[in-house]
């Protein structure tokens, strides 16, 4: 029913419901970013939970609406296509690290400013705003599977398996927005205008890679297995390597894993209800 109703509202055509899921991600990272205005100095221990929780969502979906359909709905059972774009997607993103030498942005940024000023961000130098640029530049790396992830499952034309990967994704993106923001914010960046440019660099990222990603797919039909499981080499690389060592630095390691078992549960929840 769900996906009639897409359909109804959007029509047909892969390349423009990639540009809606690329839209409703985007607009979810905003909304997440713009939670540092009602939310300005949320714990550690809550943005580990709730990381944790983007965590477990972003899981389930790498599993649940990348690897298995590639693997049985669109590689004909055979899981060599779909595991060597799990294999490229984490070289990618491990190679992306190197270049951009800030890894573990989402939260190390904010502990080591909540640690000088707990509540109103620092002034920023030339050392922090360059600082601040890397955190930046490594955020809009860590988004781009995302995007690609929601583009490819569109491109695929199974709405059932492409909804509730956008749904998740947009979902872990609301946390991960409020924890850059929040991180950004105590490295020194105004509240108003991080909130402001946070939206405008999720959708410059997600946007046109999801639409890129649904007409890639769409035009070449033999990618799909390869580009579903790129797109969750690269979401379990930014989870493994990213959010589950950033969220048991701080002593909050039970948070964080029950925040990651309740957004798996959610996602099996969504795949399967609106599935």
């Amino acid at each position: 029913m769900v996906a009639d109703a897409f359909v109804r509202w959007f029509g047909t055509d892969p390349v423009v419901h990639g540009l809606v899921g690329g839209l409703v991600i985007a607009g979810l990272n905003l909304f997440g970013a713009s939670l540092v205005f009602v939310w300005r100095n949320p714990s550690e221990r809550a943005m580990d939970g709730a990381l944790g929780f983007a965590a477990g969502v972003m899981l389930a979906a790498s599993f649940t609406s990348l690897i298995v359909p590639g693997i049985e709905t669109y590689a004909d059972g055979n899981p060599i296509p779909v595991l060597i774009g799990v294999a490229l997607g984490a070289l990618f993103l491990d190679r992306s690290d190197v270049l951009v030498p800030h890894a573990h942005f989402l939260l190390s940024g904010r502990r080591r400013a909540d640690a000088a000023n707990p509540s109103e961000g620092l002034p920023v130098s030339d050392e922090r705003f360059a600082g601040v640029v890397l955190f930046v530049l490594a955020i809009t790396l860590h988004n781009m599977p995302e995007g690609l992830a929601v583009g490819v499952g569109f491109g695929s034309g199974d709405l059932e398996t492409a909804i509730p990967l956008m749904l998740a994704i947009g979902i872990q993106n609301v946390p991960e927005g409020l924890a850059v923001s929040v991180a950004a914010v105590n490295a020194g960046l105004d509240r108003r205008l991080y909130a402001a440019f946070a939206g405008l660099r999720s959708g410059v990222v997600e946007i046109p890679l999801a639409v890129l990603g649904a007409y890639a797919v769409g035009t070449m039909a033999a990618l799909l297995p390869y580009a579903m499981g790129f797109a969750a080499g690269a979401m379990l690389f930014v989870i493994s390597d990213e959010i589950v060592p950033e969220t048991h630095t701080g002593g909050h390691e039970r948070v964080a894993t029950l925040g990651t078992i309740l957004g798996v549960i959610v996602m099996l929840y969504l795949d399967v209800t609106l599935g």
